[in-house]
């Protein structure tokens, strides 16, 4: 009740912002639709009875923007629906809903919204603001929508200062019994409690400072709330006992541009009562340019990802190494490839995995996704349970 009321509140304020207008009230609006067919095939049958190996299914994203006031006062909405096999990921969510007003200097935004922090390619470390959707992708790109007022502050002179109040927190979702990528014991959402009395209405905040400086581009961050991961203890039989705890996080992203070198790093320090840790990820990436003198760029990328949690790291990625290419051919199509593998240091575990996309006409998008778990040490507390998940993933997308 107390989130559907957030949501009327930002439609109320927007509502009253378009009705005190006095100035230019000429509006400009845009509607956008994609839907998506998608179907994922896994290899070998599941590690635990119910799995299945097909997986069709389809994906509905509504959008709508609306501006006024010279594009200074702006609305914004973008949903999503899916319809899948597994009962867990057929799930609907507002991916945002805010009203933003601009002037001068500074920004103010209220309502649902995803922001990103991060520059590393495979894990990002310091992005702590919006909750991940654990069923629409491995490797955690994928957002919840989250409740926030957000205060921009710009300057040319000191940098961009971003200031977050998170009045709630969204549970992460796990797939069900017949999904894969899953623990031997399904984990409901519902059964996931919290450390703080107040439970999902126990406020966040969250800052964050960048600014470019020379060839340096950096950012530095702090986050005090409920932890975005749950903190996971198993017993002897197998069994999950897992809950939300209040967290201190401090993060620093940096990344270099000199030539065509792109030096690359994400570090955290996360606080919580029952466990305290530092991770990073670093690495760089090198692009030859213009090979064929008709555009074809080849990026090399290499990544060190350390968790000092060693295998209860939810990612699984605590001593690896990343290497991996990327290749865009900067055609009409956009196609590009993005292929690469990482290595445990410590275990020898090792996953590798291939990404592609190529636009057909003006209103098709076909991608395909890749993930081979070559070999999964059983020490891998997490990875051991998705040694036999390696999965195709086909997607065709019409824009309307």
């Amino acid at each position: 009740m107390r989130l559907r009321f957030f949501l009327f509140l930002v439609l109320l304020v927007s509502s009253f912002s378009l009705l005190a207008q006095s100035g230019d009230n000429r509006f400009d609006s845009d509607f956008t639709l994609e839907l998506e067919a998608e179907y994922r095939y896994f290899f070998e049958s599941g590690r635990f009875e119910g799995q299945e190996q097909h997986f069709p299914s389809a994906a509905i994203r509504p959008g709508y923007d609306l501006s006024w006031n010279n594009g200074y006062d702006q609305i914004s909405f973008t949903g999503f629906f899916r319809l899948d096999r597994d009962e867990q990921r057929t799930h609907g969510d507002i991916r945002e809903l805010y009203y933003q007003k601009a002037k001068n200097n500074w920004e103010l935004s209220v309502g649902l919204k995803k922001v990103f922090w991060g520059v590393t390619e495979t894990s990002h470390l310091v992005d702590i603001i919006n909750q991940t959707d654990q069923v629409e992708s491995f490797d955690g790109e994928q957002k919840l929508g989250q409740p926030m007022l957000q205060f921009t502050w710009s300057t040319d002179q000191i940098g961009i200062f971003d200031f977050f109040y998170l009045p709630y927190h969204r549970k992460r979702v796990f797939p069900g019994d017949e999904g894969r990528l899953r623990f031997p014991a399904i984990i409901e959402t519902d059964d996931l409690g919290y450390e703080s009395g107040q439970n999902e209405w126990s406020p966040s905040f969250g800052f964050r400072w960048n600014h470019y400086l020379g060839i340096a581009d950096v950012g530095i961050s702090q986050f005090y709330g409920n932890g975005r991961e749950p903190l996971f203890s198993f017993d002897q039989e197998g069994n999950i006992r897992a809950f939300y705890p209040e967290i201190y996080q401090a993060g620093l992203d940096l990344q270099l541009t000199h030539a065509a070198f792109l030096w690359k790093l994400e570090t955290i320090y996360r606080y919580a009562e029952l466990q305290d840790f530092y991770a990073l990820a670093a690495g760089l990436e090198y692009t030859f340019s213009n090979i064929n003198r008709k555009g074809l760029d080849i990026g090399v990328l290499v990544e060190y990802l350390y968790d000092s949690r060693d295998e209860l790291a939810l990612t699984g990625q605590q001593n690896d190494v990343f290497f991996g290419s990327r290749l865009a051919l900067n055609d009409a199509h956009d196609t590009a490839f993005l292929a690469g593998g990482s290595i445990d240091l410590e275990t020898g575990s090792r996953l590798f995995s291939v990404e592609a996309s190529r636009r057909i006409g003006e209103r098709y998008k076909a991608e395909i996704e890749a993930r081979i778990f070559e070999y999964i040490d059983d020490s891998e507390l997490i990875l051991s349970n998705f040694s036999d998940d390696h999965f195709v993933r086909v997607v065709l997308t019409r824009y309307f």
